[in-house]
């Protein structure tokens, strides 16, 4: 992405990589790095509005003031004259990066692909396995042999992953074992 539009103090603001702003103040230490909230990403094809890909970082360089303003009341004729001024507290921020940096860490880390293995290729698999609850396979888990037990097992730590399941064959393997 080559531009953003962000989300700071209420305001919007459209930045680059690199960019440094003043914005209001902000409640952060001077080096403190924040994520504020992506409205718009653009730049490289068409706009994204509110992209949930795409992260801006920024960094808060200086707290600061900003130029004083004189406001001056007159009124005719009576010699009343009242002058006052006022400084902005502002925030001056450094935009470090613009674009997928969730995307990237996703892109670079490649889900392993988990090998579908037929249900029909375990032999000694418990006849209905694969539509069986966690309850009912605590039900029956002790009645199949052991070699029945195992294949269930195999099955659910490649496939399911059922935490319910797999302790209760575990068990049930265990109890066989000591009793």
């Amino acid at each position: 992405m080559s531009y953003a539009i962000i989300s700071v103090g209420g305001k919007q603001y459209r930045v680059r990589e690199g960019e440094r702003l003043l914005v209001d103040r902000l409640a952060l230490e001077d080096g403190a790095s924040f994520t504020p909230s992506v409205l718009l990403a653009g730049g490289s094809g068409d706009p994204q509005i509110a992209p949930a890909d795409v992260v801006v970082t920024a960094t808060v360089l200086s707290q600061e003031k900003g130029p004083k303003l004189r406001i001056g009341k007159y009124k005719q004729r009576t010699g009343y004259k009242r002058h006052t001024g006022f400084r902005a507290s502002l925030t001056r921020i450094r935009i470090d990066s613009i674009g997928g940096a969730a995307a990237k860490r996703e892109r670079a880390k490649p889900k392993p692909a988990v090998e579908q293995v037929p249900v029909e290729a375990a032999p000694a698999l418990p006849d209905g396995y694969a539509e069986m609850t966690v309850a009912q396979v605590k039900e029956n888990a002790s009645s199949w042999d052991a070699e029945g037990r195992a294949a269930a097992l195999a099955y659910e730590q490649a496939h399911g992953k059922r935490k319910g399941a797999i302790a209760a064959l575990e068990a049930a393997i265990a109890e066989e074992a000591s009793g």
